[in-house]
């Protein structure tokens, strides 16, 4: 058997183990506070993380804090956070997040998800206006330790050119699938995630991927199968 056609989950576990040791093995702890966390991804939607970080300071500089969030205009909320894509959806979207923690929980804190199983914090998660899959797994993952699997853009396309996955799955499905395939440990799904992504992001990149540079490339369906062959370099 070649080796690009070795079955998903050896494939899967390959390249955690050759993306470690390209990458380095990470740590897990904590870059920000959960709400910080939280309101800063749903922020992140199609902008850079540069127009991020500085719509999420603003908007703290501004407000002062959850509460003058909260309680903010919302034209102004917008206009404070406007260095991001769809700041007017994304204002009314955190005033109701804001909003609905706080009739819940009776404060703006979502620390008690720490002790909520797995599929209970996913579910309350996602019940929240703006947050999908993609944003309640980083959440979970990155400050609470849970053993869930973010897929963003790059983690999906890699994913899906080596064969990890195939061409007709969707993005969502793919959080089940990858997951099933690895250690159900916190840090190694943390180290898969951030490994794919900077993959996704330096070598195997949407538009002319660098496949003559990836260490995945023996096992990986795309460069067997097209690039080798010269299909995305025909004219």
């Amino acid at each position: 058997m070649d080796a690009h056609q070795l079955p998903p989950q050896d494939k899967a576990l390959r390249t955690h183990e050759l993306l470690n040791q390209a990458y380095k093995r990470l740590t897990l702890d904590s870059r920000r506070t959960p709400m910080h966390e939280l309101i800063s991804t749903m922020l992140s939607h199609r902008t850079t993380h540069a127009d991020e970080v500085l719509a999420y300071n603003t908007m703290l500089e501004r407000f002062g804090d959850w509460e003058g969030v909260l309680n903010a205009d919302v034209d102004e909320l917008a206009d404070a956070v406007k260095t991001t894509r769809y700041p007017g959806q994304k204002a009314p979207q955190i005033q109701q997040t804001l909003r609905l923690i706080k009739e819940d929980r009776g404060e703006i804190s979502i620390d008690f998800l720490q002790d909520m199983p797995v599929e209970e914090a996913m579910a309350w998660l996602t019940r929240l206006p703006g947050v999908g899959l993609k944003t309640a797994t980083l959440l979970l993952l990155f400050n609470f330790r849970k053993p869930v699997l973010p897929v963003d853009t790059h983690v999906f396309r890699v994913s899906q050119r080596v064969g990890l996955i195939g061409a007709k799955v969707t993005a969502n499905k793919a959080h089940d699938l990858l997951l099933q395939m690895l250690p159900h440990e916190a840090v190694e799904l943390f180290n898969f995630h951030k490994h794919l992504f900077w993959h996704g992001q330096r070598v195997c990149t949407f538009y002319t991927p660098k496949c003559e540079a990836c260490v995945l490339q023996r096992f990986c369906n795309y460069y067997q199968d097209v690039r080798q062959k010269g299909i995305d370099r025909a004219a």
